[in-house]
């Protein structure tokens, strides 16, 4: 039967997670659980009390935290993509933060640590690219109710494409350090929705 938390075992875990995401940050690979247990102040013990997997399950908690990061950092224009300067606000806060990210990437490296083959690892990303194309289809959707969008506009299929651009231009950055093809994937892909408004004069 899986331990059940009580509401302080529940932060204390919070808070390791927390703390072993910023030394991940920080250090990357070389950080050892050491390190994760000296800027948590936690024993031994009492990380191995809330993960008893070790190393990688705490890893996988940590690629977690930093996918909710992912969605949580474009927030509040995420979740209300309702009208045309609402998808620019968020262009603009998708932008930034892989600006402020930089070529490095937090998530990739945990779950290449983990291993990306592994059922965990696979489940962090499906899980994380779902809830962001479903914001972003919600948000098309919004624009349909509003007459904004014509009522048989393809929603998923945009949300899907555009999605698929904001990864390709992620991946462009990681290669390069550039944000050109993140902001050309981005702007392009809001022009197409806009090319769709019947209302645009």
């Amino acid at each position: 039967m899986a331990h059940v938390l009580t509401p302080k075992g529940q932060a204390t875990r919070r808070r390791i997670v927390a703390g072993a995401a910023e030394v991940l940050r920080e250090a990357g690979i070389a950080a050892t659980l050491d390190d994760i247990r000296e800027r948590t102040r936690t024993s031994k013990s009492q990380l191995f009390h809330y993960f008893p997997g070790g190393r990688d399950q705490l890893l996988l908690a940590v690629a977690h935290f930093e996918a909710d990061r992912v969605l949580d950092d474009q927030q509040p224009h995420l979740g209300h993509l309702d009208d045309w300067d609402a998808w620019y606000r968020w262009r603009d806060s998708v932008v930034e933060r892989y600006r402020e990210q930089g070529d490095t990437c937090p998530l990739g490296s945990l779950l290449r640590q983990v291993g990306t083959a592994s059922p965990g690892a696979q489940a962090v990303v499906v899980e994380l690219m779902r809830r962001w194309q479903e914001h972003i289809a919600e948000g098309i959707r919004a624009l349909v109710r509003t007459g904004r969008l014509p009522e048989a506009f393809d929603v998923d299929t945009a949300a899907a494409a555009l999605l698929a651009g904001v990864q390709g231009g992620v991946s462009f950055l990681l290669a390069t350090g550039r944000l050109t093809h993140l902001e050309a994937a981005l702007d392009w892909g809001i022009a197409q929705l806009r090319a769709a408004d019947p209302t645009a004069v």
